[in-house]
């Protein structure tokens, strides 16, 4: 058990690069295995990896509440990011789908506002609007916030934005519901198993369509499960015994550094306006986030 708290926040700064990898290699990997095919194997042996560095949890002391919607809300999430991310036409969708999902922080500040009773300030109020306005920015293409170009991308696979989106609401609820049923407790190795067993189900119910492997598929497939079970483990201990504050302010910086990664492991240039996007995306979320801290 990691017990000095600078080691343990290096450790969860760690967890924050690991996630902010995972768009551009799940892309990598759902271009040879499949959308669901290359999912599934992601989460298989990131399960495998969430074994054995954090083990299984004891399920008999876990809360009946957070095992029955904590396992929903968490299946679903993982469902809707790691097939938004496959479905995507092109690697640059994939990059702007990723960056569509990244509004859970500052969805998940709103809904312990409204829900979980957080106390706030009325910087949430312009935070929350930049952190929309940059999706839009991000949507619209070399032309900025334009409706009629963010209208014309999100025609083109309105899918893969829909379960992004979804999914960021989805994962705002399971932050807001965990923190209050929980206890305390982490089922996250219980959950990438249930993920992994969902996606398998729907692998097999679509027709089972082959899945084609050579040393680049495996290669990338290691990395993204490590990125997604590593990370996790990571940020476990980082939260436990590190900086927390440190930690937090780290994460909301995530959608550029998903971007810049995605972008070098993809190979697609990103245009000024995405950056500027990306970059009023980590503004909003950071002005939320100080808009619910305590004096």
């Amino acid at each position: 058990m990691i017990v000095n708290r600078r080691n343990a926040t290096f450790i969860g700064l760690i967890a924050v690069l690991l996630w902010s990898a995972i768009v551009g290699l799940i892309r990598s990997v759902s271009e040879s295995l499949g959308a669901t095919g290359g999912a599934a194997m992601i989460y298989s042996v990131a399960s495998v990896f969430l074994f054995l560095s954090i083990g299984f949890p004891k399920l008999r002391e876990f809360p009946r509440a957070y095992l029955m919607w904590g396992s929903l809300l968490f299946v679903s999430y993982e469902l809707c990011l790691a097939l938004s991310i496959g479905y995507a036409n092109t690697s640059q969708q994939a990059i702007e789908v990723g960056m569509v999902n990244y509004l859970w922080p500052a969805l998940t500040m709103v809904c312990a506002i409204l829900f979980n009773h957080q106390k706030s300030n009325l910087l949430v109020i312009p935070g929350f609007i930049i952190a929309i306005l940059g999706i839009c920015w991000v949507l619209g293409g070399e032309q900025g916030l334009d409706l009629v170009s963010i209208g014309r991308n999100i025609q083109d696979n309105p899918l893969s934005y829909g379960l992004a989106f979804i999914g960021a609401l989805i994962w705002a609820a399971y932050c807001t519901v965990t923190a209050r049923i929980a206890n305390g407790k982490n089922g996250v190795t219980l959950f990438f198993m249930l993920t992994a067993a969902v996606l398998w189900i729907k692998y097999l119910a679509m027709g089972a369509v082959a899945m084609h492997f050579d040393l680049h598929a495996l290669i990338y497939l290691v990395l993204a499960a490590g990125a997604m079970g590593f990370g996790y483990a990571a940020w476990n201990i980082g939260i436990l015994h590190g900086n927390v504050t440190l930690l937090a302010g780290a994460s909301y910086f995530i959608p550029v550094f998903s971007a810049a990664l995605a972008a070098i492991v993809l190979q697609t240039p990103l245009s000024l306006s995405f950056w500027q996007g990306a970059a009023m995306v980590c503004l909003g979320s950071i002005l939320c986030w100080f808009a619910t801290r305590q004096k």
